[in-house]
């Protein structure tokens, strides 16, 4: 069963390596939903910002163990989607619309 598209993209990775695979390799980064799989990635990006993707690459991301005295927690963990655009095309992530 396909997921609406607007729920597969949580959000842009804007981190300082995320922009450096962007501006060398035409790469953009997002947080997806952890039970996305590329065909669905694939089809909101292209449907979305109206672009023709030529890849996508996923990665599930474990959660941290932080501390405060003596309370423990855990982050979450969350799953990372690295799409590689053809060459010419752009997005605009900072832009939110």
């Amino acid at each position: 069963m396909a997921r609406d598209i607007f729920n597969v993209l949580v959000r842009p990775l804007l981190t300082e390596k995320s922009l450096t695979l962007k501006e060398k390799q035409n790469k953009y980064s997002f947080e997806v939903a952890k039970n996305a799989n590329k065909i669905e990635i694939r089809r909101a990006v292209e449907t979305l910002f109206k672009v023709t993707v030529t890849g996508v690459t996923t990665v599930s991301v474990k959660g941290k163990y932080h501390r405060v005295g003596r309370y423990e927690g855990k982050r979450p963990d969350w799953k990372k989607a690295i799409v590689t655009l053809k060459t010419g095309q752009k997005i605009d992530v900072t832009d939110a619309g």
